[in-house]
């Protein structure tokens, strides 16, 4: 390792050090990207260059790190969603491209059923704050609240919150309890809904460093949207949306638990790009 003297010597090593120890390759890139300071492009027109010794010695121990199944955001201490950079730690969710997926089609719902621009958004659960902040930033005029049980995931939240110039209301406790005196346009929540029998087939890096709370659920990971759907009649405004982010396995049950809730909405199940199903929305008119 110390005789690797250019950029691509060394991307190209830690690249076949992590695919031999049952890794992701492309995480070197996006380590090495992080040590130098550089985006894909600076690092792509780099590759000649030479990369000194302490470089090379913090990024080897990142990608040693790595191999150990900590996750490579929690060691670039940095994550893009939306085109936005967040702060991500051990106290929060890793942001995942899926949940992209669900700001864009409640972006869409609030186009077509809202016409008001001063709209009242609760995300509940809001970890990193990734989509709070994210509704805040897309529609600016909109008074944006977010909850969360994890006094230190708020801290996180808040800080992103600042970095990004998003005015939001944070609030500490559990589900629908901080937000309950209040009626609501939009209310829309990625909760933790992971089974806890599924924690042995998850991967290390998630299994092992990302908090607990913010994965697993009772009831075959149902729970939360169970006691949510029950307490959201009397906090929606109508219009009011809903937006879940669920398992894959949990549409048909999430709908129906929807419908129970609101019987006269327009409730459906919507495919992420990988086809799988992995939204909820509910349309109250």
């Amino acid at each position: 390792m110390t005789k690797l003297k250019y950029v691509y010597e060394a991307l190209k090593r830690a690249s076949s050090y992590l695919e031999e120890n049952g890794r992701e390759e492309g995480a070197a890139r996006v380590l090495l990207q992080h040590e130098l300071g550089l985006s894909y492009s600076g690092l792509m027109a780099s590759m000649r260059d030479e990369i000194t010794k302490a470089q090379l010695e913090s990024f080897w121990a990142n990608i040693e790190l790595h191999t150990k199944g900590i996750p490579v955001q929690h060691l670039t201490g940095t994550e893009e969603f939306y085109g936005r950079q967040f702060r991500v730690n051990a106290d929060v969710l890793i942001p995942r491209p899926e949940t992209e997926e669900l700001i864009e089609e409640t972006l869409q719902l609030i186009e077509r059923h809202m016409l008001k621009k001063e709209i009242a958004i609760a995300d509940i659960g809001t970890g990193s704050g990734v989509i709070a902040i994210t509704m805040k930033c897309e529609l600016p005029q909109a008074q944006v609240t977010a909850t969360d049980i994890s006094e230190p995931a708020l801290q996180t939240a808040m800080q992103n919150a600042e970095e990004l110039n998003a005015e939001i209301d944070f609030r500490l406790g559990d589900l629908t309890k901080p937000i309950e005196n209040q009626k609501w346009d939009v209310i829309l929540s990625n909760p933790p809904y992971i089974a806890y029998a599924e924690a042995p087939g998850l991967s290390d890096s998630v299994r092992d460093f990302e908090p607990h709370h913010a994965l697993f659920a009772d009831n075959e990971g149902l729970a939360l949207y169970e006691k949510m759907a029950k307490q959201f009649p009397k906090l929606l405004n109508k219009p009011g949306i809903i937006g879940f982010e669920i398992g894959y396995q949990q549409g048909a049950a999430v709908e129906k638990m929807l419908k129970r809730a609101f019987p006269t909405a327009l409730i459906y199940c919507k495919k992420d790009i990988n086809k799988n199903d992995r939204m909820v929305f509910a349309v109250i008119e």
